[in-house]
């Protein structure tokens, strides 16, 4: 049979072609394989990595920066509203003192609102200074947590117009309220007001697991971790401002670490002073500093606090690690009058408490209910690295000697939420 020169020319040219583009396949594979951070920082001889940067990378993964436990899943069922009579009375609110408090007051609210089957109103935020006041969807996703609670406990989102909030019944409740304690103060003044106007106070920062079940475990559990959400345009700041210090942390493979460091808190009286069990309550700039150099965290390592403006009160913690960022150094510059003005501090804290529950490592330098809670979101979200300050003896030590005892004891309330 003849051979036509023609299809064998083509047949090489073909078989070519694919070996060709296989190599391309092959070696845009191993490319996008090497390990973030290594090209551009390596120094290359005869175009190989050297051993010795190599090296220095895989310190950096892994050294300090500990992985994360396995994320957790819901362990509560979500409750029925058929399961409580409903009755035709409201339960009003203002969210006051910043997110980490926003959190109990909406679990209490729902708690109370639930066992008592009244109507939640959609609360108010309320800041610092006198009349500023936000509505509740200037932070959050109204939506969002109307529909989280669908069937759980009714909510709407303004008081009828024929009650007047001047006459709602003003009624306090500790934080972690209980079923007893509604049954025995609330449920009384609600029945003959018909309509009150809940506050949570808080005796403690209790947010340890109860070894007593309740009825309304799964409520709070709902309520805490499964309702409020940020507003998508608060978001998406956030979101722009955690990207920005993974860019800033490419050393390090796009990790950071946030820290809880405020100086109007640790010129406080009560934190200068230290507990009765001799545990100090709280850490400052420099302390945090040599706290985490001993921990074994390297100079080039990105770091995010919550301190506002910054100034020389964090001089000793740059002086170590010069890749410390306040909110404004890493806000976009477009959105800074409107999350940065003299009116926007009730912003300024959202954005540091989610900051700071999606930082790969948390340092609470300040005992409260910020720690409490930014642990609660971190453990419910399997980010298992927060780090508790402590006065090292020497000159290092393990950074698995200091993570806080609500991951290893899972005694955090979070954990009778997830498992």
């Amino acid at each position: 049979m003849a051979v036509d020169l023609r299809q064998v020319v083509a047949g090489i040219l073909t078989l070519t072609m694919f070996v060709m583009l296989g190599n391309m396949i092959k070696r845009d594979h191993f490319d996008s394989e090497i390990l973030p951070g290594v090209v551009e920082d390596a120094n290359f001889e005869n175009g190989k990595v050297r051993e010795k940067d190599l090296a220095t990378h895989v310190r950096k993964s892994i050294g300090p920066w500990k992985g994360d436990a396995q994320e957790l899943k819901q362990c509560w069922v979500k409750p029925d509203l058929e399961d409580v009579p409903q009755t035709e009375g409201f339960l009003t609110l203002s969210l006051t003192n910043g997110p980490e408090y926003h959190v109990s007051q909406i679990t209490d609210a729902v708690v109370v609102a639930r066992q008592l089957g009244a109507t939640l109103v959609l609360p108010d935020i309320r800041g610092s200074n006198i009349g500023d006041r936000r509505n509740f969807e200037d932070i959050y996703d109204a939506d969002k947590f109307i529909m989280s609670l669908d069937g759980v406990v009714r909510v709407v989102k303004d008081l009828p117009a024929h009650i007047s909030s001047r006459n709602l019944a003003a009624v306090k409740v500790p934080n972690r309220v209980t079923e007893d304690y509604i049954t025995e103060h609330v449920e009384p003044i609600y029945k003959s007001k018909g309509n009150i106007r809940l506050a949570t106070y808080f005796p403690s920062v209790n947010m340890r697991k109860s070894a007593k079940k309740s009825y309304s475990d799964s409520v709070a559990c709902l309520a805490m971790f499964g309702s409020l959400d940020l507003q998508p345009y608060v978001h998406e700041v956030v979101d722009s401002m955690v990207e920005r210090l993974r860019t800033l942390g490419r050393n390090s493979d796009g990790k950071f670490i946030a820290i809880d460091l405020r100086v109007e808190m640790l010129e406080n009286k009560g934190c200068q002073e230290s507990s009765d069990e001799g545990d100090k309550s709280c850490y400052n700039a420099q302390e945090i500093a040599l706290f985490l150099r001993k921990i074994g965290f390297e100079k080039d390592t990105t770091i995010y606090v919550t301190e506002s403006r910054g100034g020389s009160s964090l001089d000793s913690l740059k002086d170590l690690f010069p890749k410390t960022y306040t909110k404004e150094a890493i806000m976009p510059a477009d959105k800074k009058a409107k999350f940065l003005d003299s009116e926007g501090s009730e912003y300024e804290k959202v954005i540091d408490f989610y900051i700071s529950s999606e930082s790969d490592v948390f340092v609470p330098a300040i005992s409260g209910l910020f720690y409490a809670n930014v642990a609660g979101k971190r453990i419910a979200s399997g980010k298992s690295q927060i780090l508790v300050p402590a006065d090292i003896p020497g000159s290092s030590a393990s950074a698995s000697n200091v993570i806080s005892p609500y991951v290893p004891k899972k005694n955090h309330l979070a954990y009778s939420c997830y498992c």
